[in-house]
């Protein structure tokens, strides 16, 4: 009977899991979309990040600060507060963005915020 709650309680954990990863790769392929770059690039990794930074107009050598330690996290904040302000919001949607992602992605995607390209250019 254990072993049937377990089995029970781990297939409930995997589709969970599984329905919140399609929730992310879904919000991110409409990011993208709104900002006129292919989907298919939210899901794949690195290339993903290069894109995000094309987005918010922020040079390609940037992706350094992502794999240096305690750098990344700097990085991921500000990548944030730039995907925020392109979309035309505020630093308390950056906050979101950065500490519930998996509501502030989603809204972003599928809400009524439209992309506005960034002043700088994206191969700086």
């Amino acid at each position: 009977m254990e072993a049937e709650t377990a089995g029970g309680i781990g297939a409930m954990g995997l589709l969970f899991s599984l329905a919140f990863i399609a929730l992310m790769i879904a919000s991110l392929w409409k990011v993208f979309t709104k900002a006129g770059q292919p989907g298919w690039a939210s899901i794949v990794p690195i290339y993903n990040f290069l894109v995000i930074l094309q987005i918010i107009g922020k040079p390609w050598w940037w992706i350094i600060g992502m794999i240096i330690p305690f750098v990344n996290f700097v990085v991921f904040i500000m990548l944030a507060i730039e995907l925020a302000r392109v979309f035309g919001k505020g630093i308390g949607y950056a906050i979101g963005l950065i500490l519930l992602p998996f509501v502030f992605y989603p809204m972003l995607a599928f809400g009524d915020a439209t992309y506005r390209r960034p002043m700088v250019p994206a191969l700086a």
